[in-house]
């Protein structure tokens, strides 16, 4: 009588069956009852009695027995190349969920992806450096994260600084400023603000920084100017710009690093205060917690430094060319 394994995707096996499931694959595994029993963390006899239930269940032989050995019977092997496979994702599953739970000193930082690369990534050496007892896990995502629901401990936003419920700690105002590759500029830099438009633009992703900053400078573009090339983030933005294909807007602390090393240079000293900042955000049931409030001051002093930074600028961004 062939052995049937249709019985494996019905709704009517019962749950008692998969200890016996379980056993049966260790055994099957590990070639001997010792070995599985190890495995499982119980004792030789109750694995015998799994398989015993489990043969009976089935009517059929699952191991043929020896007198030191136990091997696999075709209907075992069978079974066993089925199941297998199936306790081995769950198994991967489970370690993958256990590596990836934060312990208590394990502090979940959520982000935006372009905040990560150009400001934080190149800083957060120092922190684990002198604080190497807190494991930072960083989270990244465009998306605004639910601290709760994802067990975030501390968030970097950009935005208002209103979120109801939550405590918001400022970090640092924004502007947008300009950026190129050194020695693109034909003249040096720019000396009027309408000279931009002798050069490719390089656009975000919604196509606005470039019509801000020329409103602002009280320059009505021409027609197709806004066209080109766009970027999803400051990061891809800084890149494209290093690369020579054109002038970038982007934010001040985007722009900061590579300015510093001279990635990137300042096209002009024009500048546009935007309406928008970032801030640290955490859950007031946390924000007290030892490892929050640690980073949180870590952070506030590296923003403090940026700043004074900042401040040797030409004219410090001041707006006019």
């Amino acid at each position: 009588m062939p052995f049937d394994l249709g019985w494996l995707n019905s709704s009517h096996v019962s749950a008692c069956l998969l200890p016996a499931l379980r056993a049966f694959v260790e055994v099957g595994r590990h070639g001997s009852v010792k070995g599985a029993a190890g495995e499982l963390g119980v004792t030789p006899g109750a694995v015998s009695q799994q398989i015993k239930m489990l043969e009976g269940q089935l009517g059929v032989s699952l191991f043929e027995r020896g007198n030191r050995e136990i091997r696999l019977t075709r209907e075992g092997l069978l079974l066993y190349g089925n199941l297998a496979p199936g306790f081995r994702q769950i198994d991967d599953a489970l370690h993958a969920f256990t590596e990836r739970r934060p312990g208590p000193d394990t502090l979940v930082v959520s982000t935006t992806p372009s905040f990560a690369a150009c400001w934080l990534a190149e800083r957060i050496g120092r922190f684990t450096r002198v604080h190497p007892g807190i494991e930072l896990r960083l989270e990244t995502s465009e998306q605004v994260m639910d601290l709760r629901a994802m067990g975030i401990d501390l968030a970097i936003r950009h935005g208002s600084g209103r979120w109801p419920s939550l405590e918001v700690t400022p970090l640092f105002p924004t502007r947008l400023v300009m950026v190129a590759a050194p020695g693109i500029l034909l003249d040096g830099p720019l000396a009027m603000p309408e000279d931009c438009l002798r050069y490719p633009l390089l656009h975000d992703r919604n196509r606005a920084d470039w019509l801000t900053w020329l409103s602002a400078r009280g320059v009505m573009p021409p027609r197709g100017a806004l066209k080109g090339l766009s970027y999803a983030d400051d990061a891809l933005l800084i890149q494209a710009a290093a690369a020579g294909q054109g002038l970038a807007l982007v934010r001040d602390v985007s722009a900061f690093d590579d300015l510093a090393v001279g990635k990137v240079v300042l096209a002009t000293q024009a500048t546009v205060p935007l309406p928008d900042g970032y801030f640290v955000v955490t859950r007031p049931q946390s924000a007290r917690t030892r490892k929050v409030e640690i980073f949180r001051r870590w952070l506030l002093t590296e923003a403090e430094a940026m700043m004074r930074g900042m401040a040797t600028w030409p004219e410090n961004g001041a707006e006019g060319s």
